[in-house]
This record gives structure tokens, C-alpha cells and sequence, in this order.
């Protein structure tokens, strides 16, 4: 399968202006996991992950390439991180507040998303290609036993389940609670994919979930990054790769991918700054099981990249909000192809200081 990065870029005022762009041509190497980010310079910031397969591909590294302000073309691919014979995946750039640079990512070792470590690097000189590494460390975190807790209430408030769910839903959630009392199951499996958020008081959010569990959870820092601490999970039938936005009146929103029957984006809410959330439940939003991101533009609107067919990741499409996730009336297809004749999927999404959305995907 030839595959590559896909990055697309224009106005939200002008949808007409817009400019399609390889970051590199296509290959036959897997390249999956996208994140995007801009520089305080107004450059931008793209990685992937890149090798043979996923996790149980050792050639599996970090790349990233660079579009610099006012070009329209991407630097050579650039080397971010590659953790000897072992794999590197879903890595996720993201500036803080004090314009240092970090990159996220996980390690998978023995072959198995649950056995991932969460690593993460940062740098305050990334104005050349590649970054320079000052700092490089592993987040570890204790989910406690609240972990246990809150999946058992989160199964207790969502009852009996229809469709596929219905016949295995209850040994599933058994399975899961039990489980969920291991402390080595806990403190392991945790994964990136969509960008920290940011709130105003300083707390960072990095959004996390678990092949493992099938649950989201979010990393906490209040000190900057210097330390993390694991939220309550987010639980439902299989919610994962949770996209976090904020309304106005505090309010956390998580949007996630669907790994169950239901095919629409699972939703939760937080109250408290990301330290609890409600249970995961169904949107009306098409989801084919594949990663999604939302993100809340200068203007106060929100905006959704994600494929929005049940069947398949053959389409890709924006959707735009003007009542903070309550409808998304507006929708504009980015790819529209007949299922089977392409893969769409894994975006990342910002809106650049010039007003214009910035997006990659893979492009299969």
C-alpha cells in the first residue's frame, strides 16, 4: 500500500482559498499518527510515526518535517525520536505557555499497546531542523483506586446495552473492573494522540487512553510539566483517543472515538478541570471507529475533523459548531471516496495566528 502525510491547508472566512500539499512524496513505508503544531514564529511543526508496520515493527520511529513561514513547501524529513529495536508511535507536539516545545510519545514494548511506555522530550531551541533535546523522561502515573471505582460507577449509570453490546457487554465491564484492581495494569498501556489543552489558570490536560481497559484518562500537571498525576477514567463501552475542548462556562468536553457497535462518537464531561468525568455516552456524530479532533477557534466556534462515515475511514470531513458541540449544522467534506478506495484518518488540526486551519492525516 503506498502511503504518506497528508497536510491541507486555508481559511475558515475563505474556504476557497486553500492549498493541498504532500509533506513528503508517497512510499510504500507505514506512516500513521499524525500531530501539528505552530512555532511562535510562525512556522510550522509536523511528526508522524514511520517504519514497516506499528507495534510490532522495530524499525518504528519519530520523524517530522517543517513548513516554514510563507513557504509552500516542507523541509527534508527530520529525525525526532527513535528508542532502539523497540517501536516508536503516536507522538504529539504541543508549545506551552513559556514557547517551550514538547513532543510526546509512547514506546511499545513486547509487542503489545497495553505494555506501552509514555515518554516525552522537550526543547527551547527549535527554530532549525531538528529540535535539540534538553530534557527527555518517562511519565509514569497511579491511577489509584478510584481507578476501580469510577469504572464501576460509570457501568452502574450506563445500564444494559442494545445491539452487539447487549450479548457480552456485562462480562466485558466484569472483566474490566476486575482488571482495573491491578496496579501493574494500571500504571502501564497509557497513549497519546491528540494535543494537550491548555487551560487559563496554567493546568495542562494531556489526553490519554488504553487498548487495555478501552477507557480515556487525562495526565495532569499543575507545575509546568514537572510532575503528572493521573485523572479518573473515562469510561463506557470502549471510548478511546479522547480530544478535549473547553466551554466558556469551564466546562471539559471529551470527544472519542468509538470502538464498539454504536459507530458515533462517544462524549464526556468534566466539572472539576479534568479530575473526574461523567460516562462516556453515544453522540449522534458518525464515527467508523477511527481517531477525531476538536478544536475551538479565535471566534468562540468549534471545529471537528473527523471521518464521518460509519463503514470505513473513506471520508473526511469538518464540521463546524456555533453552540459549543450542542449541533454541527456546517459540514465540508475534505476527502469523499468510495469505500474501499483510500484511508483518510488520524488528523490533527490547529488554527495558525493568520485565522487559517492547519490539518494532517494519513493519506492511504
Amino acid at each position: 500500500m503506498r502511503v504518506a502525510a497528508f497536510c491541507l491547508f486555508w481559511t475558515v472566512t475563505a474556504a476557497s482559498q486553500q492549498l493541498e500539499t504532500l509533506i513528503f512524496p508517497l512510499q510504500e513505508k507505514h506512516v500513521h499518527g499524525s500531530s501539528l503544531i505552530e512555532c511562535p514564529n510562525g512556522d510550522l511543526l509536523a511528526c508522524w510515526f514511520h517504519g514497516s508496520g506499528e507495534r510490532r515493527a522495530n524499525d518504528v520511529l519519530i520523524q517530522g518535517s517543517r513548513l516554514k513561514k510563507g513557504a509552500t513547501s516542507w523541509s527534508p524529513v527530520f529525525l525526532l525520536a527513535d528508542t532502539p529495536d523497540l517501536p516508536d508511535c503516536n507522538p504529539v507536539l504541543f508549545i506551552d505557555r513559556t514557547n517551550r516545545l514538547w513532543l510526546f510519545w509512547i514506546v511499545v514494548q513486547a509487542e503489545g499497546w497495553h505494555h506501552s511506555l509514555l515518554k516525552y522530550r522537550t526543547s527551547t531551541d527549535y527554530e532549525n531542523d531538528p529540535p535539540i533535546w534538553e530534557w527527555q523522561d518517562i511519565i509514569l502515573l497511579q491511577p489509584g483506586d478510584r481507578f476501580t471505582a469510577a469504572i464501576e460507577s460509570a457501568f452502574d449509570q450506563l445500564g444494559e446495552m442494545s445491539g452487539m453490546w447487549a450479548e457480552y457487554a456485562p462480562r466485558y465491564s466484569e472483566q474490566i473492573i476486575e482488571a482495573s484492581g491491578d496496579k501493574i495494569k494500571q500504571q502501564t498501556g497509557w497513549m497519546t494522540r491528540i494535543h494537550p489543552l491548555a487551560l487559563p489558570a496554567g493546568r495542562i490536560l494531556l489526553p490519554l487512553y488504553s487498548d487495555g481497559f478501552s477507557v480515556g484518562l487525562v495526565a495532569i500537571s499543575d507545575d509546568s510539566g514537572a510532575t503528572w498525576r493521573a485523572s479518573a477514567p473515562m469510561v463506557g463501552y470502549a471510548p478511546i483517543q479522547p480530544t478535549l475542548i473547553r466551554k466558556k462556562d469551564g466546562t471539559i468536553v471529551s470527544y472519542m472515538r468509538d470502538s464498539g457497535d454504536a459507530h458515533r462518537v462517544l462524549k464526556s464531561e468534566s466539572t472539576n478541570d479534568g479530575e473526574t468525568w461523567s460516562a462516556a455516552r453515544s453522540t449522534d456524530i458518525p464515527n467508523p471507529g477511527s481517531s477525531l479532533e476538536v478544536i475551538a477557534l479565535a471566534d468562540g466556534r468549534w471545529v471537528m475533523l473527523f471521518n464521518d462515515a460509519q463503514d470505513g475511514r473513506h471520508s473526511l470531513a469538518l464540521a463546524l459548531s456555533e453552540d459549543e458541540g450542542a449541533s454541527w449544522p456546517w459540514r465540508r467534506r475534505l476527502e469523499s471516496h468510495a469505500k474501499g478506495e483510500g484511508s483518510y484518518a488520524y488528523p490533527s488540526i490547529i488554527q495558525g495566528s493568520d485565522g487559517r486551519l492547519h490539518m494532517t492525516y494519513s493519506y492511504h
